[in-house]
């Protein structure tokens, strides 16, 4: 093991490159899942600052790497009880040898982080087959639910990870919000920025000095000063959908960091009501394919009171399409 801590600067012959892929590349014998491990952990730093796998490094860049086994070992999976086991295979929306389509509860992280001991990433161990454990190919928020994609083999999750990355995959949410946007319908187009917050929390905000973000949406219905809007985002920023609807002046409900922890009814649960409601994404084996997740209890219960639709159980078809519409036409 290396024993002291390291500031290498990125060369200007090294760039673009993926955080995750510098480090790939200078340290070979890493696997992808220590490199989590260690951003995570915020071993590893760039300009001081704690970074992500998919940042992109440019030239000049400081890259703190800590000590580093010569050998180091994956992490012992976590052992998941029948009882998570059962629970998780209840959540499977579609599945081939490719892929695994999840509809994921709110509450439940995807990834671990400091003090997040139950996550999805641990749990999919429950779903390997052939020594391959699932792995995760996007992301959903701790508290957003719905369609999460999860690959089964390397092949697949190469393919995926690429698709998402280029946007070769469609997504729609669903959300309730507070008040009425100006417009009917529109795109968003608002720089977000990284920033601490005074309580010391890491936030997004709108600033020039962000990264390029864009968020198109509609408005569905509107009852009782609450408005169910459609969302697509046209980039894949960290709580974009959240920054954007709040910029609009109407965060979404229960959202206590851009928003409000109160809720705007008794009748409504203060939860956040964000959805991942449709995926259109690429098979491998050819074409394209939707995936849709029924809302969760808590957004069902809002859309009842507010007389938004007729909320019924989704079922599988043979239309290409997992699920049935929520609403009628």
């Amino acid at each position: 093991m290396s024993e002291k801590v390291l500031i290498v600067t990125v060369r200007e012959d090294e760039v673009p490159c993926r955080l995750d892929r510098w480090f790939k590349r200078h340290y070979p014998q890493l696997p992808q899942s220590y490199i989590q491990r260690l951003l995570r952990t915020k071993q590893i730093r760039v300009n001081g600052k704690r970074a992500e796998a998919k940042q992109v490094l440019a030239p000049e860049d400081m890259i703190r790497v800590p000590p580093l086994p010569e050998h180091p070992t994956e992490a012992r999976p976590a052992t998941v009880s029948d009882k998570d086991k059962k629970w998780l295979t209840s959540c499977i929306l579609y599945q081939d040898a490719d892929m695994f389509v999840l509809n994921k509860p709110a509450g439940l992280a995807v990834q671990g982080g400091s003090g997040t001991k139950r996550h999805l990433d641990t749990l999919l161990s429950a779903l390997a087959t052939r020594g391959q454990t699932p792995k995760l190919v996007h992301r959903l928020d701790k508290d957003t639910s719905g369609v999460l994609v999860v690959a089964r083999t390397n092949k697949a999750a190469a393919f995926l990870t690429q698709a998402f990355r280029t946007k070769a995959v469609h997504k729609t949410y669903w959300a309730l919000v507070e008040g009425k946007p100006r417009h009917a319908q529109g795109v968003i187009d608002q720089p977000l920025l990284k920033q601490n917050a005074k309580n010391g929390r890491e936030m997004m905000v709108v600033d020039e000095a962000g990264q390029s973000a864009q968020t198109q949406y509609k408005v569905m219905k509107t009852a009782r000063q609450l408005s169910w809007l459609e969302l697509s985002p046209l980039t894949g920023r960290t709580h974009q959908l959240r920054v954007h609807c709040a910029f609009m002046g109407t965060p979404i409900v229960g959202d206590e960091k851009y928003g409000k922890a109160t809720s705007p009814a008794p009748q409504i649960a203060a939860k956040l009501h964000l959805h991942a409601r449709q995926v259109t994404v690429p098979m491998l084996s050819g074409g394209k394919r939707t995936f849709l997740a029924p809302l969760p209890e808590h957004m069902k219960n809002s859309f009842d009171f507010l007389g938004f639709c007729d909320t019924k159980e989704l079922k599988k078809n043979k239309n290409h399409t997992i699920g049935e519409d929520l609403c009628e036409k």
